[in-house]
Formats: structure tokens, C-alpha cells, sequence
């Protein structure tokens, strides 16, 4: 999949400071990555320090920590990955995920996802809001 930018803002807390820059989006990717200059700047702390395998097979460890990130109107709080220094920030999947968005990678833009649950399909309308459009095709009985 093609990557783009878009602006995110981001806190250790829904009340804010908030610090808006550009990510690149890239779906392929499990989680958000930070600087984690900025991270400790907001006043995020890391909870743990885990494993992750990068894009050349090399394993190494990175601290993670919870930090609200915003995108327009949508806001979550998601695990986020302490960047080394000031390396390019990253929204990855469980961010997208959560927040309600999927990468369109033909237009380059963030899109409404569509949300799959046991027995639930929800799809997003074309006035933004979201509909029940029944149970997907070959799911469930």
C-alpha cells in the first residue's frame, strides 16, 4: 500500500496541550509511532518497553505509552510507540482502527471505516454517520 501525510494532534490527555504535526499514514504498520521528544514534552509516560520487528528483520525494543490522538473531529486514546530522537512520526493501524478511519491510498485521504461485529455490519452513509446493513455475506449462520 501507497503512503501519504495527513495532520494529527496529539496529548497525553484529552484536555490537552495538544502538538499538531504530519504522520505518515501507513497501514501496513500495528502502531503509532512518536518522536519521543515530543511524547515526553506532552507529558506522556511510557507503561512499558516491548519487542518489534522492523521493516529489515531486526528485532528491537521500544518504550510505549497511552497518548490521545486527534485527526479532525475524532479522538481516542491508543497505545503509541516512543520514536527514537526526532524520527518521522507513523499512524498505524490500531490508531486508524480506532478512531473509525481507513487509509484510501488512490486519493491519499482518511476515509470513514466500515465496522465489522458478529451479526452487525456498519457502514458509513454518505452524510457521515453510520448505518446497521445486516449480517456480512458467509458470516455467521
Amino acid at each position: 500500500m501507497g503512503t501519504f501525510n495527513v495532520t494529527i494532534e496529539v496529548a497525553a490527555g484529552s484536555e490537552g496541550p495538544f502538538e499538531t504535526f504530519d504522520a505518515r499514514v501507513d497501514a501496513d504498520v500495528t502502531f503509532t509511532r512518536v518522536p519521543s521528544t515530543i511524547l515526553h514534552r506532552l507529558g506522556v509516560e511510557p507503561t512499558e518497553r516491548r519487542r518489534f520487528l522492523t521493516a529489515n528483520g531486526k528485532s528491537v525494543e521500544r518504550d510505549v505509552g497511552w497518548a490521545v490522538i486527534r485527526i479532525d473531529e475524532e479522538e481516542s486514546t491508543t497505545l503509541t510507540v516512543f520514536g527514537e530522537g526526532d524520527g518521522d512520526p507513523v499512524l498505524g493501524m490500531l490508531t486508524l482502527t480506532t478512531l473509525g478511519l481507513q487509509a484510501d491510498a488512490v486519493q491519499q485521504r482518511l476515509v470513514p471505516a466500515l465496522a465489522y461485529l458478529p451479526g452487525i455490519v456498519l457502514a458509513p452513509d454518505l452524510g457521515g454517520s453510520v448505518t446497521a446493513t445486516g449480517t456480512p455475506k458467509g458470516y455467521g449462520s
